[in-house]
């Protein structure tokens, strides 16, 4: 769709060349949002193309995610071998309700900063214990976890100017053996319920439920939970009224499906360890 109202584009090479955000301004990454809909509001974009972020960078801290990777340049990463994790992030790749085309230009920080429920970057960050690095509008720079980016759906902590950079995943995180299991109201509808575990090496579980909640939440046991145990702790941490309401579930079956998917992850884990 044209911005008919966009009068400007800039395009800064370097962050000391970003300019002075102002009420108008739009952040231009893949776009495949910015362009879906009129922006009558809008009337400058300001392109990160030309930053140049290195999509992917893996390090012996373990993996940088540009703001600006592409879901296909991150579903076509070849991970090392000791990441159990790997899996995931393909399947959360395929959990986007979207065309080929959309895929190779939406970005991960794009699905973060839209803070839809349904957003499978913001369940697979979160999952692998994902931090942000916001770059602030007074100039400083804040991290924050992904568990705690996402406030609400279509909220989160960002301010005016600020700017995702990054989404950094420690090393520990991608050597968890994981489970995913997500469901949808059709066979190719928008996520209504996605939740992932993760089993540490000391047999801690880690549990992060996504799309049937307005947020994501992270549940946390020191040793697999018995398939009760599990249950309640998911009652006490979810209250009725976090989980989603929209066409693509109402929220007690997204409650159900949780509930449900949460105890396929349990038993799958548990079965999984040495």
């Amino acid at each position: 769709m044209d911005l008919n109202t966009i009068t400007e584009v800039a395009r800064p090479q370097t962050r000391s060349e970003l300019p002075v955000w102002t009420a108008g301004d739009a952040w231009l990454a893949g776009g495949t949002w910015l362009f879906s809909e009129p922006q009558a509001s809008l009337t400058r974009l300001i392109d990160l193309v030309d930053l140049k972020w290195p999509a992917l960078t893996i390090d012996a801290q373990g993996l940088s995610i540009a703001a600006t990777c592409s879901i296909a340049q991150l579903d076509a990463l070849a991970c090392p071998p000791d990441w159990l994790a790997a899996p995931v992030i393909n399947q959360c790749c395929r959990a986007f309700l979207a065309s080929f085309k959309i895929w190779k230009t939406a970005t991960v920080g794009g699905n973060l900063c839209m803070s839809l429920p349904a957003g499978p970057m913001i369940s697979l960050t979160a999952a692998l214990d994902g931090v942000c690095t916001i770059w602030q509008a007074d100039g400083g720079e804040r991290q924050v976890a992904v568990t705690d980016f996402v406030t609400g759906s279509q909220h989160n902590v960002l301010k005016p100017g600020d700017l995702l950079r990054q989404i950094d995943i420690p090393l520990a995180a991608l050597k968890r053996r994981s489970a995913f299991r997500q469901i949808s109201l059709t066979p190719i509808g928008r996520s209504a319920a996605l939740v992932i575990g993760s089993l540490a090496t000391d047999g801690a579980l880690l549990l992060t439920v996504t799309a049937s909640t307005k947020r994501p939440v992270r549940l946390s046991f020191a040793r697999a939970p018995q398939a009760d145990e599990l249950r309640e702790a998911i009652l006490q941490a979810i209250p009725d009224d976090d989980y989603h309401d929209d066409l693509h579930g109402k929220p007690a079956w997204r409650k159900a499906m949780t509930l449900r998917l949460a105890e396929e992850i349990r038993n799958e884990l548990h079965t999984a360890r040495p």
